[in-house]
């Protein structure tokens, strides 16, 4: 498939050029890489595409113009028939006829994964049913098992695509299906967010009835009302803009900054504006967990862009990513205040606040700074939410909002029960190295007192050498071989011994022929090295 779309030097190179049975297509030949790459995924199947929507986020690992392309994904496909729903079904509850009085057979949503039903329960509930694609999970699983192969090699075989860790990439997406196709985890994380927002009346997140889901059904409380995404035209009396928008926002960055437990994907096809005034929240297959060093740091970078404070917003991240001594924080800040910094002081309308958050990661990614998965998806969740508040106002100011928060974040850090908790963990951690450090010591000396003791030490590159040397030395031998059969066949030349074709003893030709043939050897190790 990625041979037809213009990738065939790719697989050449890869070392499965010998399975190269179908030629490009030239219909293509003008198309460019990323769009020639997204044709690829999609005929691929729905793995691929849902592999191409996360790359289409992380533009910290991929570049931009195929982020750009794979934008163009959508995760809309073709209905399954009402049959193979019911298959499903019945696999379920035996007989779903027993649990659901009625169900819609016309699909509310048809994604790549499942299915979405409108239904009513025998006692009268209306619900929705999410209902997973047969044979999906066992599709998703061959298909990762061949991501795994092509990054393996993409790894081994082409280093210039190494800094965008295919493998790395690999697994993130594995972990993601992994929650994605499993319908109990989603229903325990409604049932979280249900707790969570149970003080906050004017949001209303859906019941799930459990008695009735499985990894492979969810069936939860239907929400009435009207997604923001169809709002135009469709404004209930009252509708007050303003209000929304601050309501979704507050819910969001209640989860950000106080639950450290956030909506994944909180996009306006994703919200509802109920009859009486609330917001409903649906689809929580995707969610963020944040840790209290990630959740402060978010606060650090939020403070700095308020603030033009590029070396905070810098530093903050190189502190959060994994280690790398390549990483040079001066020369980071000064990119981040060369793209960030023309847009200051503009308003919401004028500025994508999302969007410069994800540019910024790109920034990182060209100074060797690896975002964690966990910040990523916070900043995706910023560019969504964004989206989310200009729809319905044109002009609003995310950061001023985002900022109330953060700086009561960092409010936080003082205060003395913040303070002591902090020490206690401190004095734990010290006193289990305390009780430790006799014991490691111990074993350190011991080991070092050892005779046979011996320090390892890794010499980057060393393999590469060591096969140039034993090719060298291969080549060598085999030098030698040859310039010792051909001495031999010339000194027995004139010999008196029987001569062969052309008046040449046969022992000459004999050693002249292992002499051609070692030659060959030679040569062939040679151009494969």
């Amino acid at each position: 498939m990625f041979a037809s779309h213009g990738f065939q030097n790719i697989i050449e190179r890869v070392e499965l050029g010998r399975f190269l049975f179908k030629k490009s297509d030239q219909k293509l030949e003008h198309l460019s890489v990323a769009e020639r790459l997204r044709l690829a995924f999609e005929q691929l199947g729905p793995t691929f595409v849902k592999l191409g929507q996360l790359l289409a986020t992380r533009p910290d690992l991929v570049p931009k113009e195929v982020v750009e392309e794979f934008k163009r994904f959508h995760d809309q496909v073709q209905p399954i028939e009402f049959r193979a729903v019911e298959r499903v079904l019945n696999k379920a509850y035996g007989n779903y006829t027993k649990v659901f009085q009625e169900i819609n057979e016309t699909p509310l949503a048809s994604a790549s994964i499942a299915q979405v039903h409108e239904a009513t329960l025998i006692g009268g509930h209306k619900v929705v049913i999410k209902v997973q694609r047969p044979g999906i999970t066992q599709i998703i699983e061959n298909d990762l098992n061949a991501l795994y192969t092509i990054a393996g090699l993409l790894n081994r075989y082409i280093p210039e695509i190494r800094v965008f860790n295919p493998e790395t990439i690999v697994d993130e997406f594995f972990s993601t299906l992994q929650l994605e196709t499993n319908f109990i985890i989603e229903a325990n994380n409604i049932r979280r967010f249900r707790q969570n927002f149970a003080h906050r009346p004017n949001i209303k997140i859906p019941h799930v009835f459990s008695e009735f889901s499985s990894a492979e059904v969810l069936v939860m409380e239907k929400i009435e009302g009207i997604p923001l995404s169809h709002l135009e035209g469709q404004e209930p009396a009252g509708f007050q803009p303003e209000n929304v928008v601050k309501t979704g926002l507050r819910a969001f960055f209640q989860m950000v900054f106080e639950d450290r437990f956030f909506h994944g994907d909180l996009h306006a096809g994703n919200l509802f504006l109920l009859p009486d005034g609330r917001i409903g929240l649906i689809d929580f297959g995707v969610v963020g967990r944040l840790t209290e060093r990630t959740r402060d740091s978010i606060a650090d970078m939020l403070m700095g862009l308020a603030y033009e404070d590029y070396e905070l917003f810098a530093n903050t991240l190189v502190d959060i990513a994994p280690y790398s001594e390549n990483i040079d924080p001066d020369k980071f800040a000064k990119q981040l205040r060369d793209l960030i910094g023309p847009y200051f002081g503009l308003s919401f309308k004028q500025v994508n606040l999302g969007r410069l958050l994800m540019d910024s990661t790109s920034v990182a990614a060209a100074n060797g700074v690896q975002v964690p998965s966990d910040l990523m998806l916070f900043l995706k969740s910023m560019v969504t939410v964004e989206g989310m508040g200009r729809l319905i106002i044109d002009d609003f100011d995310l950061l001023q909002s985002s900022l109330e928060f953060a700086q009561d974040i960092a409010k936080t850090r003082y205060d003395p029960e913040r303070i002591t908790k902090d020490f206690v963990q401190i004095a734990k951690d010290s006193a289990s190295l305390a009780a430790q450090l006799p014991r490691q010591l111990k074993q350190a000396l011991r080991r070092w007192n050892n005779p046979s003791y011996a320090h390892k030490i890794r010499i980057e590159g060393f393999g590469d050498l060591k096969r140039t040397i034993e090719t060298g030395s291969n080549l060598l031998f085999l030098s030698l071989i040859i310039g010792a059969l051909i001495v031999g066949g010339s000194m027995t030349f004139s010999s008196p011994t029987a001569a062969g074709p052309f008046g040449v003893p046969w022992v000459s030709l004999i050693q002249f022929g292992l002499a051609s043939g070692f030659g060959l050897v030679a040569f062939y190790n040679y151009i494969r090295k």
